[in-house]
């Protein structure tokens, strides 16, 4: 599922509403690096965690 994510796109985590906003930094293999507007850069393993892709309106 890795290869549906590229930098730039934004995110939300479903288990940690609390750190808003997220933009993927960078997708290798099963690991995104994210950069969450209250986390910071998150590492987030793709087969633990599902994240939500936020398309603009």
């Amino acid at each position: 599922m890795a290869a549906f994510w590229e930098p730039g796109m934004l995110v939300r985590h479903p288990g940690q509403p609390d750190w808003g906003l997220g933009q993927v930094q960078s997708s290798i293999g099963h690991r995104l690096t994210v950069n969450f507007e209250h986390a910071g850069k998150v590492v987030v393993d793709l087969r633990q965690v599902e994240l939500t892709p936020v398309f603009a309106s």
